[in-house]
């Protein structure tokens, strides 16, 4: 089992810039998958970016295009997203979470639901 906790968000003009991190108890194993995801009001969870094999596998949403970055610090169990460029389009609750695979097939990797472990969200909110 994986406890995931989030922090970071809040609120952004556009164009500004936010870090969420994420950290994972006990720890991020070779075989956990860590995923951002979104939820706008009315809108159904999207995946933003995922982590899997130690960073050896990095995935991102199209409507990302080069703003935001996925990383992850093995030794603190954490995993952040930067976001730069924000635009009011981004604003959500943003979720961490944890899915432990073996043989993930590729489309798990944006997709809520092969995800298990979730945190409880951080809001951010990008005004114009």
């Amino acid at each position: 089992q994986v406890q995931v906790v989030e922090s970071g968000g809040g609120s952004v003009q556009a164009g500004g810039s936010l870090r969420l991190s994420c950290v994972a108890h006990p720890y991020i194993d070779s075989d956990t998958c860590m995923g951002w995801f979104r939820q706008a009001p009315g809108k159904e969870r999207e995946g933003v970016a995922a982590i899997y094999k130690l960073a050896d596998y990095i995935y991102y949403a199209e409507f990302v295009q080069g703003r935001f970055t996925i990383s992850q610090d093995n030794a603190k169990n954490t995993v952040y997203l930067q976001m730069n460029s924000l635009k009011p389009e981004d604003t959500a609750m943003y979720f961490c979470a944890a899915g432990r695979w073996d043989r993930p097939k590729p489309h798990w990797y944006l997709s809520f639901r092969y995800f298990t472990w979730w945190g409880q969200g951080t809001q951010v909110t990008v005004s114009s």
